[in-house]
């Protein structure tokens, strides 16, 4: 619910996924995260009142926030990785290949981000993640792909023969980092199950896909547009810039 201009966040993701042509999210929340389903459900008392005002336009903003989509929640009982999160999941999916898309990760782009991803997918019917080339003093912050050929050059897409999860310092396979963009093929879930808890306790995503990549192969894609991390306070700052 972090603000970025005049909206939250995660409005932008939900947007970008509407864009894209998708009518049906999950949203994996937290405790403590009601706020969002709050966000996307109708107030009625604020409706009333911007009618009541003749403020047509504001009415109308308000009412296409709750009627973007078919939005459904699952909360995550316990703060146990990104793997975790996903897996939650599993009984809304079930054998359909499915869009990830990450709150902390705000794209801006002419094409939506994860419509250039679905793109790729139709392609190649793969596994599907969005990387972007950073300095290398970046790349312990996230995960990095092990490229083993490149496929294309429009857009930059390449066959992947591995993932790891923010390297060490000069461990990186490449500089090549993930962004919060995926499709995922349904056997994801497989690989979740199978993946032990880090140090941490936290069942991380990566590793699973790494175990995909191994399985049944997965593809990279240089997406077009600027991602910015809110998760960290010097991206939060960058976007709001952006939209000024």
């Amino acid at each position: 619910m972090l603000p970025i201009g005049t909206k939250p966040a995660i409005q932008y993701v939900v947007e970008e996924v509407v864009a894209s042509g998708i009518d049906d999210i999950l949203i994996i929340t937290g405790r403590g995260k009601r706020a969002i389903e709050d966000h996307f459900d109708h107030s009625v008392e604020l409706e009333q009142i911007l009618a009541a005002r003749g403020e047509k336009e504001k009415l109308a903003e308000i009412k296409n926030i709750a009627e973007m989509a078919s939005i459904h929640y699952i909360r995550q009982r316990e703060p146990l990785g990104l793997g975790h999160a996903v897996y939650a999941a599993r009984h809304h999916t079930g054998d359909k290949t499915f869009a990830l898309l990450l709150g902390d990760d705000v794209v801006f782009s002419k094409t939506p981000a994860i419509k250039q991803l679905m793109e790729i997918y139709a392609r190649h019917k793969k596994t599907v993640v969005a990387v972007e080339r950073l300095p290398r003093e970046k790349l312990h912050n996230y995960g990095v792909v092990e490229i083993k050929k490149r496929l294309s050059d429009s857009p930059p897409t390449y066959e992947l023969c591995g993932i790891v999860e923010k390297p060490e310092p000069g461990e990186e396979p490449g500089d090549l980092a993930v962004l919060g963009r995926y499709i995922l093929t349904p056997a994801i879930y497989t690989h979740i199950s199978k993946t032990p808890p880090d140090q941490r306790g936290e069942i991380q995503l990566t590793h699973a896909i790494d175990m995909l990549i191994k399985e049944e192969g997965a593809v990279a894609v240089e997406i077009e547009g600027k991602r910015y991390d809110i998760g960290t306070p010097e991206g939060w700052r960058e976007a709001n810039s952006f939209l000024r």
